[in-house]
């Protein structure tokens, strides 16, 4: 069957990854279409970009590990990419955020030097490139913190990341609030919606003003905004007279979210369409290409042609890598071969949670174009690439986003669409 809609380029997958290559593709001037079945990793992931936190050790100087990490690590992705893909794809991203639709909301870092952030839980998390929201909580500072509960949000416990805190060596206590919201509200986006209005944020203050000591600074949950997420972080630091920042909470992410809707709109701006709650149920080719896919949406199918084809769609997590009974790996869209796979015999998980587990470095079989095994006009970008245990060395949205980008420049270089765009 002829495919009703054409594209230059067709990226599966809604994630960091996907939404970077789209809205760079489509910057190149190429025709972009993204599908996906639901939003991705952003709605999950605390907002943060951490390139390499551990390598096992804790990374303090993200540029100055990456080299003997990758010299390490061959199959590494990183090592596919190269590290000096790394901070053009970051200033990238920066520089997305800043024009996107929260006026004044910016990211903050570069491999210099990674933050050291808390959790919900009070753990440290070394991260990259934060959100100015975050960056106030940066652990390494010895300025007391004052961790805000909002009750009743039953996502976040400030007793408990404050004593975690404190076990870092940070004076931490907490205290809580009481809102007077309707119960329904009280989850991360009500309160982000609450936080987005002043009037809402003077009676926060006068609450919360009262029970601060000292120089505290205060440690909230990642609710500071939805529309205005900078005006809203800056008008409690002037209210209250000292540094305010965000702790990220269990899903679904504002700060997630608010990468997202940068992206999507970076996107657009250039042209690019996101088709969600879109289904790939396979695609067709020709010899080594795929030439449409074949997508069920909305109880209809519909064909997308395409010139080219970014897979985004994640590992394991997402289901777009499936183990099954027989111990075969499959890719679940496009059946590309796949690589990383332990032999026969060899350990394929370990026995402790945050231990090794080398089923984690399954991914697509590449070359070093990120072009798909079999298939010379797929490119690959995210978590489907093979090699990587990113819970371990903390470096999930790092990757992510530099695949993307590097995905971007490497589709559009190919088979003349950036004469083409």
């Amino acid at each position: 069957m002829r495919p009703s809609l054409h594209y230059d380029v067709v990226v599966l997958g809604a994630g960091v990854a996907g939404l970077t290559a789209a809205a760079k593709v489509a910057e190149g001037g190429a025709r972009v279409c993204v599908l996906a079945k639901g939003v991705g990793s952003t709605h999950l992931a605390p907002g943060t970009l951490d390139v390499l936190g551990y390598t096992p050790e804790r990374v303090e100087v993200p540029a100055d590990a990456l080299p003997a990490f990758v010299a390490g690590r061959p199959d590494h992705p990183y090592a596919l990419l190269g590290v000096d893909a790394i901070s053009p794809a970051l200033d990238w991203f920066a520089g997305r955020i800043e024009r996107g639709p929260h006026p004044g909301y910016r990211y903050v870092g570069n491999l210099k030097r990674n933050l050291l952030l808390p959790t919900a839980v009070g753990a440290a998390r070394p991260s990259a490139l934060v959100p100015e929201t975050m960056a106030g909580g940066d652990l390494r500072a010895e300025r007391p913190v004052c961790v805000v509960g909002l009750r009743p949000l039953r996502d976040f416990h400030a007793s408990l990341c404050a004593a975690n805190i404190a076990r870092l060596g940070v004076e931490a206590r907490a205290v809580e609030l009481r809102l007077d919201m309707d119960r329904s509200e009280v989850n991360a986006l009500g309160l982000a919606r609450g936080f987005d209005d002043p009037v809402f944020r003077r009676d926060f203050v006068s609450r919360l003003a009262p029970q601060l000591d000292g120089d505290e600074r205060v440690g909230m949950p990642a609710v500071l905004g939805l529309r205005d997420p900078h005006g809203a972080w800056a008008d409690l630091e002037d209210r209250l007279g000292r540094p305010v920042f965000e702790i990220p909470t269990l899903p679904p992410s504002v700060p997630g979210i608010r990468v997202f809707d940068a992206l999507h709109a970076a996107l657009r701006a250039a042209g690019g369409r996101l088709v969600m709650g879109s289904r790939v149920a396979e695609g067709e080719r020709e010899g080594t290409r795929v030439t449409a896919l074949r997508s069920e949406t909305a109880g209809r199918e519909t064909y997308f042609g395409a010139r080219a084809v970014v897979l985004a769609t994640g590992g394991f997590a997402s289901g777009a890598l499936a183990l099954g009974s027989d111990w075969v790996v499959r890719e679940t869209v496009l059946d590309l071969p796949v690589r990383g796979v332990p032999a026969p015999g060899s350990p394929r998980f370990g026995a402790h949670y945050f231990g090794e587990q080398p089923m984690a470095r399954v991914g697509v079989a590449v070359d070093a174009t990120l072009r798909a095994e079999g298939a010379e006009n797929v490119f690959v970008a995210g978590a489907a690439l093979p090699g990587a245990e990113p819970w371990r060395e903390g470096s999930g949205e790092g990757i992510s986003l530099t695949s993307g980008h590097r995905a971007a420049e490497l589709v559009l270089a190919s088979d003349g669409l950036a004469a083409a765009a």
